[in-house]
């Protein structure tokens, strides 16, 4: 091909002239370009984010633009996350077959890969998926333990993974042991400034400390996630929040302050 021949060529001129004039006599070599790979990384962060908002239909539209770009630039990790991303807002849609198809993908193209971390990231998301499906708890704490430890550098991953074993110990009924993965996930999420995600972690500690009949602590988590929503101005948080709070209320028997946080909750809604 001429194109190879060229670059043949090029390199032969390079290395003859090299002690002479550094190639100066050719064109420079350009510097790596990450046009592409940039734009789905923000748009990839930006589904996110609309994702974590409630805000599904944007957040998939902006998902969709962001495996586009990740397959414009043939990048194999930005593939399997995108595809992991979207997996998420249509599991969120209650789309889940289409979810697990992307789930699939993303697991195939990460051992196709040999990328050992984003595989256990990747069967993370899908089994968060079983367990939200009814999957056996215990086997899905055990699998994701094992790909905890595969996983060195995503803090996001990492703090994915023991939301998924606080959940899944929840199930079990292992009430103190759950609360400690959460809060796992709420120093990460804290520390790396995720505090939409730091929001959603004392709702699930709330969740958690409900179910135990820990109604008192669990109104003192709801307060948390609110002022970590309001902070980020996350209107469908606060709204959830707000909501929450009512049933805690209601398990109370507090029946005033229960309608005044259904009230809330209404108004936050129809705010959107």
């Amino acid at each position: 091909m001429k194109y190879s021949s060229f670059r043949t060529g090029l390199l032969v001129l390079c290395t003859v002239t090299l002690f002479f004039s550094a190639c100066s006599s050719v064109p420079k070599g350009q510097p790596e370009v990450r046009i592409q790979r940039r734009n789905a990384h923000t748009q990839l962060e930006a589904a996110n984010r609309e994702a974590d908002r409630g805000s599904y239909g944007q957040a998939l539209d902006l998902i969709t633009e962001a495996r586009r770009l990740a397959f414009s630039a043939d990048d194999a990790s930005l593939i399997v996350l995108t595809g992991l991303s979207q997996g998420n807002i249509l599991t969120y849609m209650g789309r889940t077959a289409e979810a697990q198809a992307f789930f699939d993908a993303a697991l195939a193209e990460a051992e196709r890969a040999g990328d050992t971390e984003l595989v256990a990231v990747s069967r993370i998301y899908i089994a968060r998926s079983r367990l939200q499906s009814g999957g056996n708890a215990a086997e899905v704490r055990d699998q994701v333990r094992r790909d905890l430890s595969l996983i060195k550098t995503s803090k996001t991953a990492i703090a994915l993974g023991w939301t998924v074993i606080g959940l899944a110990e929840k199930e079990l009924g292992h009430w103190d042991d759950a609360e400690k993965g959460i809060k796992n996930a709420l120093d990460i999420h804290v520390k790396e400034k995720y505090l939409e995600l730091a929001a959603y972690d004392w709702y699930l500690i709330a969740s958690v400390r409900s179910v135990a009949g820990q109604y008192a602590s669990a109104l003192t988590a709801l307060e948390n996630a609110l002022d970590y929503d309001r902070r980020m101005e996350n209107t469908y948080g606060l709204g959830t929040d707000w909501k929450a709070l009512g049933d805690v209320y209601t398990k109370m028997g507090n029946t005033a302050n229960a309608e005044t946080a259904y009230r809330r909750s209404e108004e936050i809604f129809r705010s959107i």
